[in-house]
């Protein structure tokens, strides 16, 4: 018979688990903790730099610089030296300060030709305020001159408006080339300027500025939107020449300017996807489509910095 010994009485102590692993186990709990705060902020801090990088971007003004050579350069113009630039876009978003030292970088180029591809300012009526602000600056210095087109945004919306655009222009000490040539002389040779007028919202006469150049002469064709290329190469000169210019400058397609967003921006629909930004030769032809220097429905740019252009072309 089992002895009884009162309720009172001490039994087996109750087995007590060892506690030998739970610094282990907090310490492994912290660990993890601090590697998913970690995560966390790698994760803030990215998505900071994504929202914040393209406004910096935007303020990036590259150069692009490219040696070209062409049998039609006249000898005396050997190692012409081209600043070109378009889509500034001045404004909120390009101020009086960005204008000012644009002018400076275009100045410190040494260029002997400036040309403007289009798109001066938001509207027509910021692209007469945009060449009266450029009339206050350090003036642009150009051996053989300073030339430009039009853009969508700068041609308004009737005959009178195109007037005042080129008044303002001419007054800025800029040669509008509104469905015009201009022959610039260097030595015994002449140099072509040839531009027209906006594609989408000017009056574009191709046929007209192609009839006043040859294929001898070395021909600078001008237009602000590049989807008139394929009828560019299509149109013949005096002479009946295909070959009419040696070197097309373009813009208005900003490069797509968000690389990775631009179909969300809706910026130069009506250009082939094939003239989107850089250089092209075809038949021969050199052409650029320049990224431009401002930006447009976004203030800012994601993997396609604003630049200008110096482009020496040399006779041999």
């Amino acid at each position: 018979m089992n002895e009884y010994r009162g309720k009172h009485a001490p039994s087996a102590p109750w087995a007590v688990a060892s506690t030998a692993s739970v610094p282990v186990r907090r310490a492994r709990h912290l660990q993890r903790s601090k590697r998913r705060r970690l995560r966390i902020i790698l994760a803030l801090i990215l998505l900071l730099a994504l929202i914040v990088y393209p406004f910096v971007e935007a303020r990036i003004l590259t150069t692009d610089k490219v040696v070209l050579k062409s049998d039609d350069l006249p000898a005396d113009a050997n190692h012409l030296r081209i600043c070109y630039l378009s889509d500034i876009h001045w404004g909120f978003w390009f101020s009086d300060g960005d204008l000012s030292r644009l002018v400076a970088k275009i100045n410190s180029l040494r260029p002997d030709l400036v040309l403007f591809g289009g798109d001066y300012a938001t509207d027509h009526e910021s692209a007469l305020s945009f060449f009266k602000k450029l009339q206050d600056l350090p003036k642009i210095h150009a051996r053989y001159g300073i030339y430009g087109v039009s853009g969508e945004t700068d041609c308004g919306e009737d005959e009178q408006d195109r007037v005042l655009l080129k008044e303002a222009m001419t007054n800025a000490g800029i040669i509008p080339l509104f469905n015009k040539v201009e022959y610039v002389y260097v030595g015994s040779g002449r140099i072509c300027i040839a531009g027209i007028d906006d594609v989408t919202k000017g009056k574009p006469d191709l046929k007209s500025v192609v009839s006043s150049v040859s294929a001898k002469d070395y021909v600078i064709f001008l237009s602000h939107n590049p989807s008139v290329i394929p009828e560019a190469q299509l149109t013949r000169d005096a002479d009946g020449s295909l070959s009419w210019f040696d070197l097309g400058l373009f813009g208005h397609t900003h490069g797509g300017q968000m690389k990775l967003f631009s179909g969300l921006l809706g910026i130069a629909e009506d250009v082939p996807d094939r003239y989107l930004s850089g250089w092209y030769t075809e038949n021969r032809v050199d052409l650029l489509v320049s990224r431009g220097v401002g930006t447009s429905v976004f203030p800012g740019r994601l993997f396609c910095p604003p630049q200008i252009h110096l482009i020496e072309v040399t006779a041999y």
